[in-house]
């Protein structure tokens, strides 16, 4: 079961769409982590930079689409900056959308 409620976490967490890059955080590598201890969920994630304005659009974005998710008592998003966020973490389709070039 919790393979695929960590399916379902991460599918309710496409609707959050970072206002700078017109995508999903999932399909743009911002979720590093989902952990799960009983019906409580742990989200570890980034944003572009240190300074993302967004960063905290993003946060609640997160703690509002998977609360909303059967079997999800409660949701704690937690920040990073470690790894830094890259381009190469960008989904390919969505990266070659964006204009990067692929990464061979």
């Amino acid at each position: 079961m919790t393979g695929e409620l960590v399916d379902l976490i991460r599918d309710a967490m496409r609707v959050v769409i970072d206002p700078e890059l017109g995508h999903n955080i999932v399909d743009l590598g911002f979720v590093y982590d989902i952990s799960i201890v009983d019906d409580a969920v742990g989200i570890t994630m980034t944003a572009t930079s240190p300074g993302c304005p967004a960063t905290g659009f993003l946060k609640d974005g997160v703690v509002n689409s998977v609360s909303r998710v059967p079997g999800v008592g409660s949701v704690d998003v937690e920040m990073t900056f470690d790894p830094p966020w890259t381009p190469e973490r960008i989904a390919p389709v969505v990266r070659a959308s964006l204009g990067f070039a692929a990464v061979n």
